[in-house]
């Protein structure tokens, strides 16, 4: 397919569902680059890190809930294409969330549908997944030939729920409008691969989170596991490429548009293992990538039971103090089992070629965490701060409170090494001076190196001291 830089863009009204999100605002401001009349972002947040920068490029940012009719109605109106990439249950604790994930990705999918035949659009892009042909067998370089996943053998609600949405975009391809006799639907779906670059929102922040805090224990499977992953900007370009192939008006082609109803593999075209991606990312953060491999039977095990505990907990997993979960089944076979793709079709179909390398790729995500790394408050890990909290309960108890439960052994410990009580209560003393010291001093040199996170150094280091202080002190010296 070739054809202009713009073509089916300039002039045309654009609708991104989820495009306050990552993948849709970039989306957005390269729909608004390349000379879109209208561009609007529907969104169920009002605010993200950015809706300001799309608002200052003239983008209409509609709040929006996609499982209400008539809010996707009010967004679709005077429409020309819908690029659909609201959705829900992609990773950790939402996954679990079963009715909701049913009501955003199938229910909104309808009414996205729906409203696209009640308004005329002539154009729908959806934004699925792999996981609508992968469950956990070992896919090598596979194609759009692939069956669906059988619907009854998912083992979390996403893969199942975007497959059916995936099935009932593609399906409602070349229908017919209500209003506008003689004209028709077309739609497609982009299976993107894993997506990163800077900003990304689900897989590396929770990676990072984890590895900050020493929790990043094994890497699951082994070393010759592969999988895709994708670039932002690598997919917004086929996003719009499969826009292209939907329209019905180019001089000399005959027939339908050449990307009515397909489906399209998209990646770097770089299959490679989870952890050794990862690791140059991992290591500009100073951070440890794990040594010890676990086997996926044994992952799976671990990712059963914290599927069964946080389902246990399934009326407060929408509450932000319920942390997220260390790995949940479906996460262990997208980092255990080999799976890839192919994206010739898109290349001869489309003209997909990637335009950033993953070498290009990686690097600027590095920048952008390395930036972010220095703007925000860095500590030890969890267990630096288990040992120093925990050491100063105990220390407390064995030198002030009355015998009770376990202070009779605390105190014959911290006897054993002192030799008098005298001499136990001057060294809880002196260390809660120390902590105060340090924390002061840590609020004096954060003035000068950290001041937006000033306050978080004095509260980090009074509570850790020196094991929250170095980490101030190597800032300083950057």
């Amino acid at each position: 397919m070739h054809l202009s830089e713009n073509e089916g863009i300039e002039n045309n009204t654009f609708v991104v569902t989820g495009g306050l999100g990552f993948v849709g605002s970039a989306l957005c401001l390269e729909l608004v680059r390349r000379g879109a009349r209208k561009v609007r972002a529907f969104d169920l947040r009002a605010e993200s890190p950015w809706s300001n920068d799309l608002r200052r490029h003239g983008v209409d940012c509609i709040q929006g809930d996609i499982s209400h009719r008539q809010d996707v109605e009010r967004a679709l109106r005077g429409a020309d294409c819908v690029f659909h990439l609201a959705s829900y249950g992609m990773s950790g604790k939402e996954m679990i969330q079963f009715g909701r994930v049913d009501e955003i990705n199938i229910n909104g999918t309808c009414h996205v549908l729906d409203s696209c035949l009640d308004n005329g659009v002539q154009r729908l892009v959806y934004v699925s997944t792999y996981n609508v042909v992968f469950g956990g067998k070992e896919i090598v370089n596979g194609n759009e030939s692939l069956p669906y996943f059988p619907m009854d053998d998912h083992v979390d609600p996403y893969g199942r729920s975007k497959s059916i949405a995936e099935q009932l975009v593609l399906k409602s391809n070349g229908r017919p409008f209500k209003k506008k006799k003689g004209k028709c639907l077309y739609t497609c779906a982009v299976r993107p691969a894993a997506i990163y670059g800077p900003g990304e929102e689900r897989h590396f922040p929770r990676i990072i989170h984890l590895a900050k805090l020493g929790l990043l224990p094994f890497k699951i499977g082994t070393a010759s596991v592969k999988s895709d992953w994708l670039y932002v900007d690598n997919l917004v370009l086929a996003l719009l490429l499969a826009s292209m192939g939907l329209l019905d008006d180019i001089p000399g082609r005959v027939g339908k548009p050449i990307a009515a109803g397909q489906p399209y593999f998209i990646s770097d075209g770089s299959p490679v293992n989870t952890f050794i991606f990862i690791r140059p990312l991992l290591k500009s953060l100073d951070y440890d990538l794990p040594n010890m491999s676990l086997a996926v039977p044994h992952a799976l095990l671990l990712g059963n039971l914290f599927w069964a505990f946080y389902t246990a907990l399934y009326p407060w997993l929408s509450k932000r103090w319920l942390p997220q979960p260390l790995i949940l089944p479906a996460e262990v076979y997208k980092v255990g089992v080999t799976h890839y793709f192919s994206f010739l079709k898109a290349k001869e179909e489309l003209g997909y070629i990637p335009m950033v390398s993953p070498q290009e790729g990686m690097a600027a995500t590095i920048a952008y965490w390395q930036g972010r790394k220095k703007r925000t408050l860095d500590g030890p890990t969890i267990y630096a701060w288990l040992f120093v909290v925990i050491g100063m309960i105990s220390l407390f108890s064995a030198a002030c409170l009355p015998d009770f439960g376990p202070i009779p052994l605390l105190r014959a410990i911290g006897l054993f090494f002192v030799r008098s009580m005298w001499a136990l209560k001057m060294v809880f003393l002196l260390a809660v001076a120390l902590h105060i010291g340090e924390a002061i001093y840590a609020w004096k040199l954060a003035k000068k190196v950290d001041p937006a996170n000033a306050r978080g150094w004095f509260w980090q280091t009074l509570a850790l001291g020196m094991f929250s202080l170095r980490f101030l002190l190597k800032r300083a010296k950057m």
